[in-house]
């Protein structure tokens, strides 16, 4: 195994849990949204994953001290449902140990009869958009559906966008081998490695706060904007940039214009 996912306590007793994923890509617009929804919901770390297949740095923290760059499991109950969290600073730094490392985590997740998967993901564009558009794709309609119907989302996303890069789009096709039912929540931002797309991240919030039912006040994601842009710029923007480097010229094939997800 070359991932190493590390049980923190006792494994606690859940009843269908809902899986949500929110590692660095584009924007980060992914992982802020999950990020501040496990601190809302006061999750608690799960699981701590480790590999020799992150990437090779660590980076410099307040006390002038090194940290390794961490993938973490998170655990809620929140208003009566049982919800899994996946956040982190990198992702998997090429397309064997991603596979690896979402078969894995797959296999966790069939472990607590997961019921639904959702990855989160920015799409990159030359300009930063003032009112992010939100796709929604999955590995089935019926998934697709449930994060469309009613919201401001749209599933028109063939022809839009390229393919999707890493954990927010490979855990959906491995998903639908398993059968377990998987959509991908993409909202627009600018493509370039220093900026941080808080707007895009709203709009994923708004979808998974309703469609989810979480309640929770996305108010306050503004009043935290300079609390997550100390945290989410200098982790990953130094050292997930390791890893969307790879992605960049692994798409380099497919043309200019494509659009990198991730």
């Amino acid at each position: 195994m070359s991932w190493k996912f590390e049980l923190i306590g006792k494994r606690p007793k859940m009843n269908k849990p809902i899986f949500i994923e929110g590692l660095p890509g584009i924007g980060n617009v992914g992982k802020v949204a999950v990020d501040f929804i496990v601190d809302k919901t006061k999750a608690k770390k799960l699981y701590e994953v480790s590999s020799y297949s992150m990437p090779h740095s660590v980076f410099v923290n307040e006390e002038h001290l090194v940290e390794m760059p961490s993938i973490e499991i998170h655990y809620a109950r929140h208003r009566g449902q049982d919800i899994l969290f996946l956040t982190g600073d990198v992702q998997p730094i090429d397309e064997v140990t991603c596979h690896e490392f979402c078969e894995q985590l797959l296999d966790i997740l069939e472990s607590y009869a997961c019921k639904d998967i959702v990855t989160t993901g920015g799409i990159g564009l030359q300009e930063a958009p003032k009112s992010p558009k939100v796709y929604v794709t999955g590995n089935s309609k019926s998934a697709v559906q449930r994060f469309t119907e009613g919201t401001d989302a749209t599933d028109r996303i063939y022809g839009v966008v390229g393919p999707i890069v890493g954990v927010t789009g490979l855990l959906l096709g491995l998903a639908g081998k398993r059968k377990i039912p998987a959509a991908a929540i993409l909202a627009e931002t600018l493509g370039h490695p220093m900026y941080l797309g808080m707007k895009g991240a709203r709009e994923i919030l708004k979808i998974l706060n309703a469609k989810l039912s979480l309640k929770l006040d996305l108010n306050e994601l503004d009043k935290e904007i300079k609390e997550i842009e100390s945290e989410v710029l200098k982790k990953t923007k130094e050292l997930g940039q390791v890893s969307k480097d790879t992605a960049m010229k692994k798409l380099a094939k497919y043309g200019k214009d494509v659009t990198y997800i991730g």
